[in-house]
């Protein structure tokens, strides 16, 4: 806490930052008031954002005497990652014990990972990076369609706007609700957004399995998402036992064979609903769903958000003008 009261909130932060992950949750806390919002890089020098807005940097995180009270480490394009790593994270790990909390936004969990923050905690990251999250911290607990998780006093959030999502929600444990929902009107964005990241997630970024049989069978379903997929067909299809097929599918993929037909029928059903205006009947059935209740069951269990919604969120509306007066966000 600084003198007056108010948090004392240190972005920590080097050359080649995301811009959004350091201004969006400085905009909600400058907003909320209550907050001193300071960035603090290693050596106390400017630091370049990814697209080469350059920032002014008050502290060192080498500073023995920083005061802190949330500490908040932003992301970083992966192509710069590995370059920062060493020296920043080194930095986060000296001053995070003298926080009362400590919040990555996007890949800057990746920062709390390599500071040994993360050990034996459940956290996420942006949905593009969550499985190398995983595969280089084995003793992180990965959440991939999270928002934001709260482990103990580490908070790590997903991709970019995620920040918002949580700077929000902590405004909301600091100064109550109401405080952070005009926060939220202020900006236009919602206090909790529907949904996780699993709707903005490409599921069709599966790694190509070793086995060719199932290469073969994952080559079937996708030929033709609205044909006949249970177990016992594409077993036949494939000359194998059903109880070997799922085996399989198990071991290369993580998941059962009707489990990987769903989720691309899910995805078939998102490419219509991005790009078209056919009604729900048509694309459940066009999807391999037989009817718009059993598509909608399937998107909530895939993606968390039903086919309506996601459609109102990601359908292209090129076809759609503006409308010729603005209307208030209020």
């Amino acid at each position: 806490m600084t003198d007056s009261g108010g948090c004392e909130v240190i972005l920590a932060v080097a050359d080649g930052v995301l811009l959004l992950d350091v201004a969006g949750p400085m905009q909600v806390f400058n907003d909320a008031g209550g907050y001193r919002v300071r960035l603090a890089s290693v050596d106390g020098h400017p630091v370049r954002t990814d697209v080469g807005v350059s920032l002014s940097v008050e502290l060192a995180l080498s500073d023995p005497d920083l005061a802190v009270d949330t500490l908040v480490v932003p992301g970083y394009p992966r192509k710069t990652f590995s370059a920062l790593t060493p020296a920043l994270a080194d930095g986060v790990r000296r001053l995070a014990p003298r926080a009362r909390r400590v919040v990555s936004v996007c890949t800057g969990a990746f920062l709390l990972a390599e500071a040994g923050l993360l050990d034996g905690r459940r956290a996420t990251t942006h949905w593009e990076a969550c499985a190398a999250l995983g595969a280089r911290f084995p003793d992180v607990t990965v959440e991939p369609d999270a928002i934001y998780v709260r482990d103990g006093p580490i908070v790590t959030s997903a991709g970019a706007t995620a920040g918002i999502d949580l700077a929000l929600a902590l405004v909301g444990e600091d100064h109550g609700e109401d405080r952070a929902r005009s926060v939220a009107k202020h900006l236009v964005v919602f206090l909790q957004r529907p949904g996780g990241q699993r709707q903005f997630s490409a599921w069709s970024a599966v790694a190509a399995p070793r086995n060719a049989t199932v290469r073969r069978a994952l080559d079937l379903v996708a030929a033709d998402p609205s044909g006949d997929h249970r177990v016992i067909t594409m077993a036949a299809h494939l000359a194998i036992s059903e109880r070997h097929l799922t085996r399989l599918f198990r071991r290369e993929l993580g998941m059962t064979p009707a489990q990987f037909v769903e989720r691309l029928r899910v995805e078939a059903a998102q490419a219509r609903l991005e790009s078209g205006d056919a009604a729900m009947p048509e694309v459940a059935t066009a999807c391999g769903f037989g009817s718009t209740e059993t598509m909608r069951k399937a998107f909530l269990r895939v993606l968390g958000v039903a086919p309506s919604a996601y459609r109102n969120r990601f359908r292209l509306s090129t076809h759609r003008p503006l409308p010729d007066r603005h209307v208030r966000g209020e």
